[in-house]
């Protein structure tokens, strides 16, 4: 299998503005004890002058005209409308004729008119936290006070839609809402939304001097968080959305992760780390200017450097980032190396490998039994959507294959 190059793609930094600081305490958060590793600092915002070098840095380091700058948290609306007001002035001041766009992740529940307006007229994109239905989002996503934040989140959300704003849907899939997989997907048909990304939950808690208690991905142990969805929960969810999507809603409604498995099918860049054969070409920089390989291992043994020190290309291409983009295929169990979906997802999230495989060799991914049920159950169709692909005609020509009766078959 010949190598890719991560470093060959685009390069990104997700930039955490306010750190880990968050209005809500969802309780599947990793992000929020991350707020351990800068008990010294007296504020987890990141300065004028931080700010203006990461943006010129980022810029300079990409190698490609169009460049993605995309801000997170904990909850990035915690910073003033004039910071952003800030970074765009910085990223026209150092664009030299690139094409700069701007993605954003929110819970929502801070969003407003003018929150809104600005969104609208500088061409961000938004990506709304929401878990499904009320009683889904509600059963983990709740402010610091205990209190729920769904309809916080709707309002936000009918905020976005009332100003043309576009945005998408990050849904958390755990061991809750992974038992209604219908309810939950026709509810985001319900409210708009034509970009949906399912992420499982999956988190151990282990024991740390640093004052952390979530469990890095590719080591073993630790003792599993009740939220997490099982193989099980997650191999029903996939394929059952999977029906219902693929029978209706194919180019129209789009699934990161359906989208991401048909790119692979054809043999192309997926454009989600998570199902590419090696990462390492997408980090993420805390307020004070600390890079870390990934926005799963912002652990202290991940960490590539500070902006103060090194410059954002010598991290982003610095030996041990490369190394660490060479461990996702490396790692491979042999039952990884074996099986006939390997393409599909490459043993998908490094964070996600940390039992064994039925040789007793380490690195198999937690959830595979799930993906490979959803991989054998979902073949025929992404075969026959491969093939109308080749043919240069639309892969949502498989719904009307199915009306019709004919049989798939793999290819």
């Amino acid at each position: 299998m010949a190598t890719i190059n991560p470093f060959g793609r685009p390069m990104y930094i997700m930039l955490k503005p306010a750190g880990s600081l968050c209005n809500l305490r969802c309780e599947y958060c990793y992000y929020l004890e991350k707020q351990q590793l800068y008990t010294n600092c007296p504020n987890h915002i990141i300065s004028d002058q931080m700010l203006e070098k990461f943006i010129r840095e980022y810029i300079e380091a990409q190698t490609t005209p169009e460049v993605l700058f995309t801000w997170h948290g904990g909850e990035t609306l915690m910073r003033p409308i004039s910071f952003y007001k800030r970074a765009l002035q910085l990223q026209r001041t150092y664009a030299r004729g690139r094409q700069v766009d701007n993605c954003i992740q929110t819970n929502g529940t801070l969003l407003n008119d003018e929150w809104c307006q600005f969104f609208k007229e500088n061409n961000f994109l938004v990506g709304v936290s929401i878990d499904g239905p009320q009683e889904f989002h509600d059963e983990y996503r709740k402010t610091a006070s205990g209190k729920p934040s769904f309809h916080k989140v709707m309002q936000g959300i009918r905020l976005l839609n009332k100003h043309g704003v576009e945005w998408n849907a990050l849904a958390v899939v755990n061991d809750f809402n992974a038992d209604y997989p219908l309810d939950f997907y026709h509810f985001f048909k319900e409210i708009k939304c034509r970009y949906i990304q399912f992420t499982p939950i999956v988190e151990r808690i282990v024991m740390r001097n640093d004052g952390l208690k979530l469990a890095p991905g590719m080591y073993e142990g630790g003792q599993l968080a009740d939220f997490s969805v099982t193989p099980e929960q997650w191999g029903n969810f996939l394929c059952t959305i999977f029906d219902e999507w693929v029978r209706n809603d194919v180019g129209e409604y789009y699934v990161q992760l359906f989208d991401a498995t048909l790119a692979n099918w054809v043999g192309v860049a997926p454009g989600v780390c998570t199902m590419a054969a090696e990462c390492g070409h997408a980090g993420v920089m805390e307020f004070n200017g600390d890079v870390y390989a990934c926005d799963h291992f912002v652990y202290p043994e991940y960490k590539l450097g500070n902006l103060k020190d090194k410059t954002i290309y010598e991290m982003m291409h610095s030996p041990r980032q490369k190394e660490f983009a060479k461990l996702k295929n490396a790692l491979l169990p042999q039952q990884c190396k074996e099986c006939r979906f390997r393409f599909a997802c490459h043993g998908e999230c490094p964070k996600n490998r940390f039992v064994r495989d039925r040789y007793n060799q380490p690195g198999l991914n937690y959830l595979c039994k799930g993906y490979y049920q959803f991989f054998e159950h979902a073949a025929p169709y992404f075969e026959f959507m491969k093939r109308e692909l080749q043919a240069q005609r639309p892969p949502a020509n498989i719904m009307e294959e199915i009306r019709k009766g004919q049989k798939l078959g793999l290819g």
